[in-house]
């Protein structure tokens, strides 16, 4: 009896080790890649190629996903306050939920789904075909040839891509506000921009830059961790996918905090 229970202290052990030495790795990478960032060399050609593929290639599915979101938002704000009769402040309440929340949240998970797992996929592959191997045997850092230009091309793209969704989730929102309740383009856009004040706005493209990192940092180290061939990268995207879109919704909280607090 003292044998068994010794053996499964003993497990939980070995799993809350293996947990720790995996964010210990995690943070590890994260700070390798901001110094290699600062030091030479930087491969600009790379960034550029990495920002055309992973923001140039996410705007179609960013624009649906926007209007949507706006569509939907409008269309339910708007019944839900009509039984109240505040449709009025319908535009107030859709306008300030996209820019603080739901245009970087959304496309953060979006993104996620097709970025993150593509870029874990990739390193994956090449990890396990032993292509990662071989920059180390030419004496190239991995870090600062695959890390790097994906890590700063994605927190520049998503903030932009996160500004683009509330772009069109408003535009969404506007139509659905003049065919379903009456309310003219003109009073709609003037109750935005009298609503979302910079800060507002600001908060949205911090947590995108802050979603942006955590994609990028996991994804690129369960790469470099992936073993067993295309089984192991088919685990390794599964892995990336659902951890990032789990840390997206806890971080997202805490960040929304904050910024209640400091605003």
């Amino acid at each position: 009896m003292i044998n068994h229970i010794t053996s499964k202290y003993y497990r939980l052990f070995k799993i809350l080790r293996s947990y720790l030495i995996s964010i210990g790795e995690v943070f590890d990478l994260f700070f390798e890649t901001i110094q290699c960032t600062f030091s030479r060399p930087f491969y600009f050609s790379r960034l550029m190629e990495q920002i055309n593929h992973i923001g140039y290639g996410s705007t179609s599915i960013t624009v649906v996903m926007g209007v949507t979101t706006g569509l939907v938002m409008t269309l339910n704000f708007g019944y839900g306050l009509a039984k109240f009769g505040g449709t009025l402040y319908v535009p107030a309440l859709v306008s300030l939920s996209l820019a603080r929340e739901m245009a970087p949240l959304f496309t953060s998970l979006l993104v996620a789904g097709r970025v993150g797992s593509g870029i874990a996929a990739e390193i994956g592959a090449m990890n396990v075909t032993q292509q990662v191997d071989a920059i180390r045997a030419l004496g190239t850092s991995p870090v600062r040839t695959l890390v790097v230009p994906r890590f700063w091309s994605l927190v520049i793209s998503l903030p932009l891509l996160s500004s683009l969704s509330f772009g069109v989730g408003i535009l969404g929102g506007m139509i659905v506000c003049k065919t379903e309740f009456d309310i003219i383009p003109g009073f709609y856009l003037y109750k935005v921009f009298s609503t979302v004040k910079f800060h507002d706005y600001m908060s949205g493209l911090v947590k995108s830059a802050v979603f942006a990192g955590i994609i990028t940092i996991l994804a690129c180290y369960k790469g470099l961790k992936t073993r067993d061939g295309t089984k192991g990268v088919g685990l390794t995207t599964t892995w990336v996918v659902v951890t990032t879109s789990i840390l997206i919704l806890v971080t997202d909280f805490f960040i929304s905090k904050i910024f209640l607090i400091i605003w």
